[in-house]
Parts: C-alpha cells; sequence; structure tokens
C-alpha cells in the first residue's frame, strides 16, 4: 500500500471534531486518556485517526445511547 493511499485512510482532529460535534481539544484529550487512538504522524505531534476505529467508536457511543434509552 502506497503511502498515500495509507494516509487516506485517516483522518485529521478537525475531520474527527466535526463528525462527532466536539470541540478538537477533547479530542486530543479522549486520546491522551486512551479513549481514542491516535497516531502522530509528525515530530511536533500531530495526529491522526483511523476511519474505521472512528466508525467503532460512534457505532459504540451509539450502542451506549441505545442501552440508556431502553432502561428509561
Amino acid at each position: 500500500m502506497a503511502n498515500g493511499e495509507h494516509m487516506s485512510e485517516m483522518m485529521t482532529v478537525r475531520e474527527v471534531a466535526r463528525l462527532l460535534h466536539v470541540h478538537p481539544n477533547t479530542l486530543r484529550r479522549w486520546s491522551k486518556n486512551g479513549r481514542l487512538k491516535a497516531y502522530g504522524i509528525t515530530a511536533r505531534g500531530d495526529r491522526r485517526f483511523k476511519r474505521e476505529e472512528i466508525a467503532r467508536f460512534i457505532a459504540e457511543l451509539s450502542e451506549a445511547k441505545d442501552s440508556v434509552g431502553s432502561l428509561r
């Protein structure tokens, strides 16, 4: 797999923040605390998130929301 193809499977902090409707700093905190796995891509500390892991995270949030709703 070429490097460009691999990077297309990754999302930026800004992209994920918009998708999840959270502030980018929230994502940074979640990755620091281990809630979401981020991949450092530069010495500066830029982060990327795998699309498949974000999809899984969203599915888990949805399941948790559904289970809480069913308790009511």
